[in-house]
């Protein structure tokens, strides 16, 4: 008889204790949790940097490309040029011998 009341008494506070966990949180569980908050924000963090890393990216090869549209305009241009003054200075020789 005195197994099955030391049976019901660990059963007892053993239904006890569980129940004194479902309704407090202990001081693991809270440092646990903001751990859990403080990963959280630090990837949200990390995808923020992340995601203006390639904004920058972006906007630097689109930088890149207008100047290189720019730099090959210009080379047109003075090539334009350089064929003109060519041009003229054959008209010239040309002139000169005849």
């Amino acid at each position: 008889m005195k197994i099955i009341t030391w049976i019901a008494a660990a059963a007892l506070l053993g239904g006890v204790a569980v129940a004194g966990c479902d309704t407090h949180e202990g001081p693991m569980e809270r440092a646990g949790e903001k751990m859990d908050r403080a990963a959280e924000k630090a990837g949200d963090a990390a995808n923020d940097a992340a995601a203006d890393a390639h904004r920058a990216a972006d906007d630097a090869a689109a930088k890149a490309g207008e100047a290189a549209d720019d730099a090959a305009a210009k080379a047109g241009e003075a090539a334009e040029k350089a064929g003109d003054a060519a041009e003229r200075a054959g008209d010239a020789a040309h002139d000169a011998t005849h």
